[in-house]
């Protein structure tokens, strides 16, 4: 049984004449009876009664053709899907970022794509990287944007941009005489963390080596859930904290409340990269994404990228 022989019998039901049938399906008379012939003898019954003045279905040729209708439908269903599959740009597009990414970059982001690629829908979500590389490796995310590094086994990462810290402090923090801030410094001081879980807190850390050895009892660590909460908490007069580029002046605070320093060179940095299945089957999707990425990111490609 062939979806060729389907449209045959359909056909023929409609036209109830063999040289009409054949002509729509763009086939000889005897090409089409054959195919017909042959379907009944493999399902040993007769589908149509057959005269020299018509041709009309039995009882159970009816129910045959209804259902090789149905079939045709889904069989053309499924033609669609593929040709819908071929355009790389219409089909939903699920990324996830990392929280220290994510609100920065989204507002950003989302314009920019529905310019370049307004038929693909795109959903988004924010989350700890570990949650990021569990959703990436199930399919429940198309891609992620992280920071490097970021290991994962059939998995390609691209980095996009890098991005330097900086230092956070009120306004009438003694700091703010400073053109740049000594990272080693800031252990001895009050400095807001971002709580476990978060990759930008152990960048943090490994930026201020003795402040992760716990031991020094000179330093206050407070620990928050997001970097807008560090803001406040700063804006509060709390202590002094890091952040990325792309966070510094995403605030609406008026001027006098907070200051931003570059801290000495050579200052930290991380990498932020887009990662995605080896296997994703839509490839021109990621490179639209990366690209748009990297048009709307506040900080220069990686050197990477640029090289």
């Amino acid at each position: 049984m062939t979806l060729t022989e389907l449209r045959y019998i359909v056909t023929l039901a409609q036209e109830q004449h063999f040289g009409h049938a054949a002509e729509r399906c763009h086939v000889s008379q005897p090409t089409l009876s054959v195919g017909v012939k042959k379907l009944e003898d493999e399902l040993g019954v007769l589908i149509f009664e057959r005269s020299k003045s018509a041709v009309r279905l039995t009882p159970v040729g009816e129910g045959i053709v209804a259902q090789a209708q149905k079939v045709l439908e889904q069989a053309q269903g499924i033609r669609e899907l593929a040709q819908a599959g071929k355009n790389q740009l219409t089909a939903p597009l699920k990324v996830g970022a990392i929280y220290t990414v994510g609100p920065y970059l989204f507002p950003h982001l989302i314009p920019q794509l529905h310019r370049v690629a307004p038929q693909m829908p795109l959903y988004i979500e924010e989350n700890f990287t570990h949650v990021l590389r569990d959703k990436l490796r199930n399919g429940e995310l198309d891609a992620v944007i992280i920071a490097l590094p970021f290991n994962e086994a059939d998995v390609l990462t691209l980095p996009l941009y890098d991005e330097p810290f900086y230092a956070l402090m009120p306004s009438d923090h003694p700091w703010t005489a400073r053109k740049t801030i000594d990272a080693a410094e800031l252990n001895d001081k009050s400095l807001l963390l971002l709580g476990e879980g978060h990759c930008f807190r152990d960048q943090v850390l490994e930026a201020c080596p003795t402040l992760s050895k716990g031991g020094d009892s000179r330093h206050t660590t407070v620990e928050s859930s997001s970097l807008e909460t560090i803001r406040h908490m700063v804006a509060s007069g709390l202590g002094v904290s890091i952040l990325p580029l792309s966070a510094v002046n995403s605030h609406h605070y008026a001027p006098g409340v907070i200051e931003v320093r570059p801290l000495t060179a050579p200052a930290p940095t991380r990498t932020v990269a887009i990662a995605w299945r080896a296997s994703f089957p839509r490839p021109k999707a990621i490179e639209i994404l990366a690209d748009s990425i990297r048009l709307c990111s506040v900080v220069k490609p990686s050197a990477e990228q640029s090289a």
